[in-house]
């Protein structure tokens, strides 16, 4: 087996460009969301048992770090210049996915503690509730990442295109001048 020291050194990878990243954690909720809902199932056949403790904590990892940055970058990369459009629904779109990113945290607020709880082997949670509250909270993802990916992203590309072509112009211009 060879080991990294003897291996030669190679040019690093370049970063996925950032809607596509945002894209690839989409589809890690939606794999993660339909976790939750076998957590629930198998915790209403098995009760807490060792699996369901190591699942449950992979989930609220998850929710806790990765989608919680992941609504930081859109937060700060891809709904501002989105919110200066003229076009209203735009900005009515991008302002209800805004307002769905504190809803998303209050759902978490409710159901992290279950899960930190069932992560412990703790048995203390209302196995009716926590069904429910991953209903609403996975409904409200859905419909979020559906707008994000029908609307948004198109919009944010065909944004950074047309700045990107803009950028372009004036360099030719520039070079031209010269």
């Amino acid at each position: 087996m060879s080991t990294a020291k003897n291996r030669p050194a190679r040019p690093a990878v370049p970063d996925l460009p950032p809607l596509e990243a945002l894209e690839q954690t989409h589809r890690q909720v939606m794999r993660v969301l339909a976790e939750l809902a076998t957590l629930v199932d198998t915790l209403a056949e098995e009760g807490v048992t060792p699996p369901v403790q190591a699942k449950a904590r992979q989930i609220a990892q998850f929710f806790e770090q990765e989608a919680r940055a992941h609504h930081a970058q859109e937060d700060l990369h891809v709904f501002p210049s989105l919110l200066e459009s003229t076009d209203a629904t735009l900005v009515a779109h991008v302002q209800r996915l805004q307002q769905d990113h504190g809803w998303l945290e209050e759902d978490w607020i409710e159901l992290g503690p279950q899960m930190d709880a069932l992560a412990r082997g703790y048995s203390w949670y209302d196995l009716d509730a926590l069904r429910h509250g991953i209903q609403v909270f996975t409904e409200l993802y859905q419909e979020h990442i559906a707008l994000e990916e029908s609307l948004i992203y198109p919009e944010a590309r065909r944004r950074l295109a047309q700045a990107d072509a803009e950028a372009d112009a004036r360099r030719t211009q520039l070079v031209m001048a010269v």
